[in-house]
């Protein structure tokens, strides 16, 4: 009889447990770099030298073709946070802010018992909306914040979402070990100019993706620390592609194509890999998908969980990319880009081919060395003139051509290709409210630094 109690009492704490575990609400862990192109990381192929990351790729699910909507800072995080693409939000200049009334993960989270934390780059406004409980160091991860924070909602069984924000590998490439890569010992992508200032950089930068490794492998260290890794969505993204040419400020796949890792212990199998067409705007879907919460009809994102699950293979048929250089550090004063991109074909549309593209990168000592080189190379002109002169329109086979260098949007065999995106990214623009050449006079509007003054006039009169 005794023996009887004794099992019965078991099966009953077996099945309480069990039954509390299945309702613990999971914790959310998203680590994001900063200016980083997804192929420099290790485990994508790349050079940089990243062992955390590449372990938490083992551990977990790699994403090959995660998408943001925006190659830019300011629009990207806004983009994550609300769950909206930039102009439905407002948030599509760089320096900006959503439209009052927008809703953030702060006020999904909050109302479900959520600790919701950001710690590092910050790159948001206004803070009535975006509510976090802030830290960070120089827009840095604050490890002893971080490590305060798991510890306490620990202690108090109390879920959190966190957002840890590196500022690596933003310019200008100083912190890591370069001598880890010498500059004569890399391999150039096939865009670059080969020049000493290119090598050079390209060593720095490379050194503080593997800096930012560091602090992935930090704060997961924590997470282990505190016993939370368990029930803890962790992601890790690269942010839109690096400082240098073709790749932040553009809608090529080097600006808008984001690594993407997630693990998720019990959940996610160990070294899987998924091909789906994803976006950040996907995350905050996912976020409250794993905590039990329908997702708001508002929201323009899909959850992650089918895939991550591996329920399903295919989330999105296309995703969609913006770009505005009004107001950022040496724009152009509107050269506005529209994207979509399919599986496999990728149209781009350049709202004024009549304007020389520029940006903070045409201004980089890399980019005068380009400009150099073209003086006495065709192969190095030709660069140069493709990223500060661009056609109306570009049409790209992902497949045959992933550096986007062989414009297909004249070829007679790609017409009917051509205006199937044509009509898709048209239809997404309709949705967004988008009109194009004046959504882009517009930017200074949803910015928050207001349109550079001009100087009075001070001669004698």
């Amino acid at each position: 009889m005794l023996q009887r109690i004794f099992g019965l009492a078991v099966c009953w704490g077996f099945l309480l447990t069990t039954a509390t575990a299945a309702t613990t609400p999971p914790n959310f862990l998203f680590v994001i770099a900063d200016d980083c192109t997804f192929r420099d990381i290790g485990c994508y192929g790349g050079q940089a030298h990243t062992p955390r990351i590449d372990q938490l790729a083992k551990s977990g699910m790699r994403f090959t073709h995660c998408f943001q909507a925006a190659p830019m800072c300011s629009p990207t995080r806004h983009n994550i946070y609300t769950g909206l693409y930039p102009v439905r939000s407002g948030a599509y200049p760089n320096h900006t802010f959503v439209k009052p009334g927008t809703q953030s993960v702060v006020q999904y989270l909050q109302p479900l018992g959520y600790r919701v934390a950001l710690s590092g780059k910050r790159h948001i406004n206004p803070r009535t909306i975006f509510d976090f409980e802030y830290s960070g160091k120089k827009n840095n991860p604050d490890l002893e914040a971080i490590n305060r924070l798991f510890r306490q909602c620990a202690n108090a069984k109390t879920p959190f979402c966190l957002f840890a924000c590196s500022n690596e590998p933003h310019g200008p490439w100083n912190k890591g070990d370069a001598s880890r890569y010498p500059p004569g010992e890399l391999t150039l992508p096939p865009h670059f100019v080969d020049t000493p200032a290119t090598r050079q950089a390209l060593s720095r930068y490379l050194a503080e993706i593997t800096y930012f490794d560091g602090q992935v492998g930090a704060i997961l260290d924590l997470l282990d620390k505190h016993q939370l890794a368990d029930n803890t969505l962790v992601f890790v993204t690269s942010e839109q592609g690096s400082g240098f040419p073709f790749a932040k400020w553009t809608c090529y796949d080097t600006g808008l194509q984001a690594a993407l890792i997630a693990r998720w212990p019990g959940t996610i199998r160990q070294a899987t890999v998924s091909h789906a067409l994803v976006e950040y705007v996907d995350i905050l879907p996912t976020f409250l998908a794993a905590a039990g919460r329908e997702i708001p009809g508002e929201l323009e994102g899909r959850s992650l969980l089918p895939i991550i699950k591996e329920e399903a293979q295919h989330h999105k048929q296309h995703v969609f990319g913006i770009h505005t250089t009004r107001g950022i550090n040496h724009g152009s004063d509107h050269f506005g880009i529209r994207s979509v991109r399919g599986r496999r074909y990728k149209y781009i549309l350049n709202l004024s081919p009549e304007v020389t593209f520029t940006n903070a990168c045409t201004q980089t000592n890399v980019f005068r060395s380009w400009r150099a080189a073209a003086l006495t190379s065709a192969t190095a002109a030709e660069k140069v003139r493709r990223y500060q002169h661009r056609p109306g329109e570009e049409l790209f086979d992902m497949q045959k051509d992933p550096y986007e260098w062989h414009n297909l949007a004249a070829d007679p065999q790609y017409t009917e290709i051509k205006r199937r995106l044509q009509h898709e990214l048209a239809s997404w623009m309709a949705a967004q409210g988008d009109l194009g050449k004046q959504t882009e006079l517009d930017a200074y509007k949803h910015q928050r630094r207001a349109r550079p003054r001009k100087k009075k006039n001070t001669r004698p009169r």
